[in-house]
């Protein structure tokens, strides 16, 4: 499992505001090119965001499903991007000192091809990848941080 982390300016509830907010996944999800529709149960578990990926014109629409949510501290979620195949993605949050949040995102393949194409330079760009969404994550919670 690829896992990165960051230390973000804002307490877990913020952090956690940020990840509750399905219309949100395409400023900060690198990947994700629009968000075509939430549930409005969104982060309940088994509750899913609509997604497209990918660049246009070859992206693909699919659906990523909220395996567990435990707020503020943690949101487990099924990853659809078919046919290419499904990511785990966890997102855990812990407190560190006055108002900041160690924020993990951990991500493996589940399914599909994209489950057996396991090597260095996949890793690498995975690591890449979740190491520019927390970036991204970080802005817009340390943005709402400051309006609040």
């Amino acid at each position: 499992m690829a896992i990165v982390e960051k230390v973000i300016d804002a307490s877990p509830q913020q952090v956690f505001d940020v990840l509750a907010d399905g219309w949100t996944y395409s400023d900060w999800v690198v990947g994700t090119a629009h968000v075509r529709d939430v549930d409005d149960a969104w982060p309940r578990v088994g509750s899913q965001l609509h997604h497209r990926a990918g660049p246009w014109p070859f992206s693909l629409q699919d659906a990523s499903t909220v395996l567990v949510c435990e707020p503020p501290h943690r949101l487990v979620l099924k990853a659809g991007l078919w046919p290419a195949g499904e990511a785990i993605v966890a997102f855990t949050l812990q407190p560190v000192g006055d108002g900041a949040t160690r924020v993990r995102i951990g991500e493996d393949f589940a399914a599909g091809p994209l489950r057996w194409v396991h090597n260095k330079v996949n890793d690498l760009v995975l690591h890449r990848r979740n190491r520019e969404t927390l970036a991204r994550l970080s802005d817009i919670a340390t943005r709402q941080k400051g309006s609040s």
